[in-house]
């Protein structure tokens, strides 16, 4: 049953309540920027949904000049330790003493966007959830609209000054876009789980094995984040716990390297690693952020921090223009963030690599290769540098 329609106006409407979308609309809020954020899901389901833990310095840096740390300060950890295991060997790499000697920083994702949600509410933003944006339209215009509907069917059309798309890879706003990309499709897929289990060790640990990857991130001393590489059609329940655990202790060499430490498994998805580079990002007056603006695989964590970064870059943009009647930073939005989109790619890229099995027409040969580039970086000051700068760093 229709409960009628109603009309709004804002001088930003922010499509998505991730990352992206709650940093934008917290730093526009602080401007006296006025933004309405539309959000598909429910708040406790956003709150809840467990995604990306680590946090870049970079990232960083952004939530504490606006103001948004402080559930990161008192909850974070500082991780600075990366161990890579393979059937011959094991090395560990504390990037945090090499190159920049940056470190990461382990917040959960449900955790901060919980932080950014209060915050953006008490700045006086306005967040409706459970709405759907079903239309752009006039984008390329000077007053862009949305029409959106509520779960109950209520009918919602905003005017807009601007547009900004936060609502990830398959959202509305990448849609609407008519942009060029570059699409890497690389036929590799991962079983994500949640562990209610202590890590095995504090550090991340990336196992490369025949059988497949398998990788342990850390997420908070009883939750553990496991990444095993599985075949694309298979389904998550169709893996018992106990081919779980059996799996994982198998590629992580934990008869080698220690046992393991188990528990139930709280959550499993599947992940389809695939990439997408678009440019520009941004059309008219509807500029896309964080996952709306590339896709990137998980292999290297870069999703989120993307976002943080893309979301100061439009913020500051944003302001300019509405606020100075200035809008040459909007102009090279794309232009300013696509290069750091681009780098980020090329080291995720590299990264899928080194940590999986060879699938070329030469698989072992590839094999011999990907040995050679473990013991470079086991052994090489200058190919750990290198990979300390891209492992943090944007």
């Amino acid at each position: 049953m229709s409960v009628g329609r109603s009309d709004h106006t804002t001088e930003v409407l922010i499509l998505g309540a991730g990352p992206a979308g709650l940093v934008l609309g917290n730093i526009l809020q602080a401007a006296g920027i006025t933004t309405v954020i539309l959000e598909r899901g429910g708040r406790a389901h956003i709150e809840q949904r467990a995604r990306a833990g680590f946090l870049a310095p970079g990232s960083v840096a952004v939530l504490s000049a606006h103001g948004l740390d402080a559930g990161l300060r008192a909850r974070g950890r500082t991780h600075e330790t990366c161990e890579f295991r393979s059937t011959t060997d094991r090395f560990e790499l504390s990037y945090g003493q090499l190159g920049r000697r940056e470190v990461h920083t382990v917040y959960p994702q449900q955790q901060l966007v919980t932080d950014l949600v209060a915050e953006y509410l008490r700045r006086g933003g306005e967040l409706r959830c459970d709405t759907t944006a079903e239309q752009i339209l006039d984008h390329r215009g000077d007053r862009p609209r949305v029409r959106a509907r509520t779960t109950d069917g209520g009918e919602l059309h905003f005017t807009a000054s601007y547009l900004a798309g936060c609502d990830g890879a398959r959202g509305l706003a990448r849609a609407t876009i008519t942009t060029p990309r570059s699409t890497c499709e690389y036929g590799i897929t991962w079983l994500a789980l949640l562990a209610e289990a202590p890590p095995t060790s504090d550090t991340v640990i990336y196992g490369v094995h025949p059988d497949g990857f398998a990788g342990q991130m850390p997420r908070s001393p009883g939750i553990t984040r496991y990444y095993l590489q599985c075949a694309s059609n298979e389904e998550p329940n169709q893996w018992s716990e106990q081919r779980i655990w059996e799996s994982l202790a198998a590629r992580l060499g934990a008869e080698r390297y220690g046992a393991l430490r188990e528990g139930p498994i709280i959550e499993r998805g599947l992940v389809r690693l695939r990439s997408e580079i678009l440019d520009p990002i941004q059309q008219g007056r509807l500029f896309l952020v964080g996952d709306a603006a590339s896709s990137i695989s998980p292999s290297a964590a870069k999703g989120a921090n993307l976002a943080i970064l893309g979301a100061q870059t439009l913020a500051r943009a944003l302001t300019a223009a509405l606020r100075s009647a200035d809008d040459s930073a909007l102009q090279r939005y794309s232009d300013d963030c696509v290069p750091r989109i681009r780098r980020a790619h090329e080291f995720s890229h590299w990264m899928i690599g080194l940590l999986h099995p060879p699938t070329g027409p030469n698989p072992g040969f590839e094999r011999e290769l990907q040995r050679a580039r473990l013991h470079s970086l086991a052994g090489s000051r200058t190919h750990q540098d290198f990979f300390a700068e891209n492992y943090v760093g944007i």
